[in-house]
């Protein structure tokens, strides 16, 4: 059986690790899905050196570990006189992972728009900017709500990697906990349910958002 007391005891320290990776996750999924499409944009467009840095920066963040990302931002750029702290450097971390899948996945959607609608748009006076913007980016984006869902899920599972960098976050707190009271499994049993009450809603409204432009189409 759980050992509930673990949870009444310690419930402060999960919750501030919870309030932690909620405010983590939230702002790396505004920031990934944003630099994400930007990217996506870059891969796409006639400018070749802006080409070849989208997809420099898609392949290069896409196949290297989260971890290393994170060790980078809060280790690394200390050499160069700039500190982050371990929320920031993780939130930073995570965004820029995430973003090169959000990206690959965009791209993808864009590409499967019929070049008609590019066509068209450009043929109105919409430059090239204002058609990405207005027309194709919309259409695209409704095609791949099921992996850029799939991607904010992993963010949010993927935020555990601010405990190994003082992150405060759920993870964090768990090690602590579990450090005091010398109870592994308990303890992370309960920080499990904690990220399937972030995860499952997510989940689910992905879903439904899916069903809804669906239906919309």
């Amino acid at each position: 059986m759980l050992d509930f007391s673990i949870v009444v005891n310690y419930f402060d320290m999960f919750m501030d690790g919870f309030i932690v990776t909620i405010l983590a996750s939230i702002v790396a999924l505004i920031a990934s899905f944003i630099l994400g499409a930007i990217i996506a944009v870059m891969r796409i467009t006639p400018i070749a050196p802006l080409r070849w840095f989208g997809t420099i920066y898609t392949e290069f963040f896409r196949n290297i570990p989260l971890v290393i990302i994170a060790f980078f931002f809060y280790i690394g750029t200390p050499v160069l006189g700039i500190r982050f702290s371990g929320i920031t450097a993780g939130t930073i971390a995570l965004s820029i992972y995430t973003s090169s899948f959000i990206a690959e996945a965009i791209r993808s959607g864009i590409l499967s728009v019929p070049k008609g609608q590019m066509e068209a748009a450009r043929s109105s006076g919409l430059n090239y900017l204002q058609t990405m913007r207005l027309i194709i980016l919309p259409q695209a984006i409704k095609i791949v709500i099921p992996p850029i869902g799939n991607q904010f899920v992993n963010l949010v599972k993927n935020s555990s990697i601010l405990a190994l960098i003082a992150g405060a976050d759920l993870m964090y707190q768990a090690d602590l906990i579990s450090a005091r009271t010398y109870i592994v499994f308990d303890v992370y049993i309960f920080v499990a349910l904690f990220y399937l009450v972030l995860t499952v809603p997510l989940s689910m409204g992905v879903g439904y958002l899916e069903k809804r432009l669906t239906n919309s189409r």
